[in-house]
């Protein structure tokens, strides 16, 4: 026998079936035992047995089958029709069914099934209430991007296809909510409840973001819900997104940029290149925040911004928009301390429109004022005052001056309304509105000091305002304000003759030396607790909507004279009047070491009397 003749013996499954092996398969196929699918019994059969019959093992596997199966288009379609004819009968026994439905994955079907599906999902939940919650869970789900769809979503914003997809959500939940307005609780609820977590990918949370905020664009009822639910997770982020965090690792970025450079030093630079594009940060946290603030902040622009030849009523509606946004302001951030750069949301509504930084400050002021309120929040109004006011470029002077009057009205009538125990009883937590106040108006000054004292007229308020009274009573404030503020304010007080504060600064200073016991050091606890919100915005990518409205601080002229004598003269023990030039008045990073003074002399080292006539002699 060959080898060719040994090898074509052998069966092989690519020879053809004689003719008596295909009559044996034909025979073994006709004696199997065949069932109908779920697909052949109909979705409209297996109800009615269910139904009639009470035996639900057809819905259960053609639920299965839903769940299993590769549907067609055309397959969709037909289901969804009879599932509409049927729809009266799908109680809340077929639950799982009906959660079957609307689970499919329509996105990938013809625009005929997903117009069948869109159908079918109104008619249930019109015909049965108890439908809604799984009908609105499964479309916000779809609000929600994929971990790896970051290429589609560049800076929070959708590709033309996600686009597309996402409108046929919108557009399916906007007539469910016009049919059943019961469903406006469970879409808040949902919304809530879907929030991604702060850990998640930034394009995930931005790009959830951008679904709220389309859905309050075209149901304005949700607006003051919803708007208060963003900024209660920006402040999530905000909170674990320290700004130190931030500026080291930017730092760390800097430096490798100038490594870089110094490399590639002899190389021509392209001057007709555009300039590069803002960075994005290293901070995966703060990146999200930066992203998700820069929609937020378009957003607002077009609520609270009128256009051109707009009418009465949208101009109302508009500032009725602000006035809620000012609400939720007074319950969500306003009570949050030591916040970063959420806060930044109402500083940018308030720079649309001048009538809104009046809304903005009378809310505040009112805080202030109202002894019903709790010290807490009247000190942490006091302080969006104060940096408001010295941060924002569109506030006029005369707003300005306005409230520096207001203030010192308050301060001095709570100095002649004092009696002779509270004259005693100066401790910080008895009197900290009033130390706030103060603080506010030595803050205020210290940081305008341009414009407040660029002619008579305006040095002739300065000298209504009563400073001398204020910084010498018997509370002595200077001793609770923050170190830079109080040394700061004293030296533009003794340049413009205003004040003499230094004597108390120095005997502020001899108080608050620790006190030691043993091994162990007592520290006295006197530095008022307080955050200027409006601090330097360091987010690059939102930073565009807010720094053609910002205010960096410049250093006053005759502190720019003294400069360069005061680095040699002798440092005094309260420290400098000179504040830093690069914007740096209050560092954030640094304020708890400037409250603990006494705990170390890192004080002397960042500031002197550099401001200030006759200390350099």
């Amino acid at each position: 026998m060959s080898v060719y003749s040994s090898k074509t013996t052998n069966t092989s499954i690519l020879k053809p079936f004689s003719s008596a092996d295909r009559e044996r398969i034909k025979t073994a196929a006709l004696n199997k035992v065949r069932f109908i699918t779920p697909k052949e019994k109909g979705i409209v059969e297996s109800v009615r047995v269910a139904l009639e019959e009470k035996n639900f093992h057809l819905i259960q596997e053609f639920t299965y089958f839903l769940r299993e199966a590769d549907l067609s288009d055309e397959e969709v379609v037909q289901i969804m029709k009879d599932a509409r004819k049927i729809v009266h009968s799908l109680t809340p026994v077929f639950a799982n069914l009906v959660e079957g439905l609307l689970s499919l994955n329509w996105k990938k079907y013809s625009p005929e099934a997903i117009q069948a599906y869109t159908e079918f999902s109104i008619d249930v939940m019109i015909a049965h209430s108890s439908y809604i919650h799984i009908g609105i869970a499964k479309l916000v789900l779809n609000w929600i991007p994929n971990d790896h769809e970051s290429a589609e979503w560049l800076n929070g914003c959708p590709s033309e296809r996600v686009k597309a997809e996402l409108e046929t959500v919108h557009n399916l939940l906007n007539r469910i909510l016009t049919a059943v307005p019961m469903a406006f609780d469970v879409v808040i609820d949902t919304v809530a409840t879907k929030f991604p977590y702060f850990k998640k990918p930034a394009h995930v949370t931005a790009g959830y973001l951008h679904n709220v905020l389309w859905l309050m664009d075209y149901k304005p009822v949700f607006e003051e819900l919803l708007l208060q639910l963003v900024l209660q997770k920006l402040l999530i982020l905000d909170v674990n997104a320290p700004r130190d965090e931030i500026e080291a690792l930017k730092e760390e970025t800097d430096d490798e940029d100038d490594k870089m450079e110094d490399e590639a030093i002899f190389q021509m630079d392209d001057v007709s290149a555009p300039p590069k594009p803002p960075q994005s940060l290293e901070h995966p946290v703060g990146q999200m925040l930066d992203i998700c603030l820069m929609k937020l902040f378009k957003f607002l622009d077009d609520k609270c911004r009128p256009q051109p030849g707009c009418t009465d009523d949208q101009r109302v509606a508009k500032s009725r928009f602000f006035k809620t946004l000012v609400h939720i302001f007074d319950e969500v951030l306003l009570p949050s301390h030591n916040t970063h750069h959420v806060q930044f949301v109402i500083f940018y509504a308030c720079s649309i429109r001048p009538a809104y930084t009046e809304i903005f400050l009378s809310a505040l002021w009112q805080k202030v004022q109202n002894p019903n309120v709790s010290s807490i929040i009247r000190h942490a109004a006091v302080s969006y005052i104060a940096s408001f006011l010295a941060r924002a470029k569109f506030v006029p002077l005369s707003t300005i001056t306005y409230y520096l009057k207001e203030l010192s009205n308050w301060a001095n009538t709570y100095i002649n309304d004092s009696d002779e125990f509270s004259s005693k009883n100066c401790s910080l937590k008895a009197n900290m509105v009033f130390f706030s106040v103060c603080q506010a108006m030595f803050y205020l000054i210290a940081f305008r000091a341009r414009d407040l004292t660029i002619n008579h007229k305006n040095l002739s308020l300065l000298n209504s305002l009563q400073l001398s009274r204020l910084a010498m009573c018997h509370f002595n404030p200077l001793r609770y304000c923050l170190p830079p503020v109080a040394t700061a304010f004293a030296g533009v007080t003794r340049t413009h003759q205003l004040a003499y504060c230094h004597t108390v600064l120095e005997r502020n200073a001899r108080r608050k030396l620790a006190t030691i016991y043993g091994h162990d050091k007592l520290m006295p606890e006197e530095t008022l607790e307080t955050f200027f919100p409006f601090d330097p915005y360091i987010l690059p990518l939102s930073n565009k909507y807010i720094e053609p409205s910002y205010l960096v601080y410049r250093v006053h002229e005759l502190e720019e004279s003294a400069e360069s004598v005061a680095v040699e003269t002798m440092r005094r023990k309260r420290g400098d009047s000179e504040m830093i030039e690069d914007d740096e008045f209050i560092l954030a990073d640094k304020r708890q070491k400037l409250s603990e003074l006494s705990k170390s002399q890192q004080f002397d080292k960042q500031f002197y009397y550099g401001a200030s006539p006759g200390f350099n002699q």
